[in-house]
């Protein structure tokens, strides 16, 4: 059995991909970018996720912790799960555990119909999909295997050889576009953007459907000249079906906390809808390509 690390499992999802949706996120990542939303799927292993807002304070997590750790310091925990048990206001979790790929296609088959009647399926998401292939793999063989329709949502930062295998198990990616600076995307994601713009274009030469999803964040990328380069990244593609803009919004902050982590942008809030329309409308002013907000 191909098993792999399962953050969650969300169905009846409307935000990812067309229809309704049975959404896998991975726990796992090779990159980091500061406005990560989904910081608890960064890290591969299970992790600690304290909730402090429902903590009264009653020690029973420290008395049953066999590493005596105190005020959550991360280092020697072992996620065994005991101080959850013993939580009464249920103010710690463990994020992420080890599922067989069958399991997981088990809830899945579970919304079939509603798959039908709305031209949903699963989506595959994180983390980053890619980085458990094996597994992601599989997922898709298995939702082909019952006619289901699949999404992956991937930065793209993957060998570019194991991104070409998986075509034929993807009916649409929903492909990220960070920034379009190497500079910048070294600085604010972790990495150089060469090989990610390298597979955007190796699976739309491939034929493959696309949805460009662009992060807008105020102070990192929200500048004209990313926004233009975006325009000009949607005409270069043939087969791309339309560009999703993705607002900043501050939710990573408070689940960067929940897992003892500092997050970098805790200065900003929601951008203004005024200045949404505006990213919008210059990416649209600059394009064929149909463009909506995620």
């Amino acid at each position: 059995m191909i098993t792999g690390t399962v953050l969650s499992i969300e169905r009846c999802s409307l935000h990812d991909g067309p229809g309704l949706r049975t959404t896998v996120f991975l726990k796992g990542c090779p990159l980091t970018c500061w406005w990560c939303h989904n910081p608890e799927s960064q890290v591969f292993k299970p992790e600690l996720y304290f909730l402090e807002e429902r903590c009264i304070g009653c020690g029973l997590c420290k008395s049953v912790c066999k590493n005596h750790i105190n005020d959550f310091n991360r280092k020697d925990c072992t996620t065994c799960g005991k101080c959850v048990s013993a939580c009464p206001k249920s103010a710690i979790e463990i994020k992420g555990a080890t599922m067989c790929a069958q399991d997981v296609m088990d809830i899945v088959l579970k919304d079939v119909k509603y798959y039908e009647h709305s031209g949903g399926g699963l989506t595959i998401s994180g983390g980053e999909p890619l980085a458990q292939f094996e597994f992601t793999r599989e997922l898709l063989r298995l939702a082909k295997e019952n006619s289901i329709h699949t999404c992956i949502e991937t930065s793209g930062h993957t060998a570019t050889d194991k991104i070409l295998v998986l075509l034929p198990y993807i009916d649409l990616f929903l492909f990220d576009f960070k920034e379009s600076d190497d500079d910048n995307h070294k600085k604010y994601v972790g990495v150089s953007r060469d090989l990610i713009v390298k597979n955007l274009h190796a699976i739309d030469d491939a034929g493959a459907k696309i949805i460009l999803r662009c992060p807008i964040i105020p102070t990192c990328n929200a500048r004209d000249e990313h926004l233009a380069a975006i325009a000009e990244t949607a005409n270069a593609l043939k087969n791309i079906v339309e560009v999703n803009i993705m607002p900043y919004h501050p939710m990573g902050a408070s689940k960067t906390a929940r897992i003892g982590r500092e997050y970098p942008l805790k200065h900003l809030g929601f951008p203004g809808e005024d200045e949404i329309d505006g990213w919008v409308k210059r990416i649209d002013d600059g394009t064929g390509v149909a463009v909506k907000r995620g």
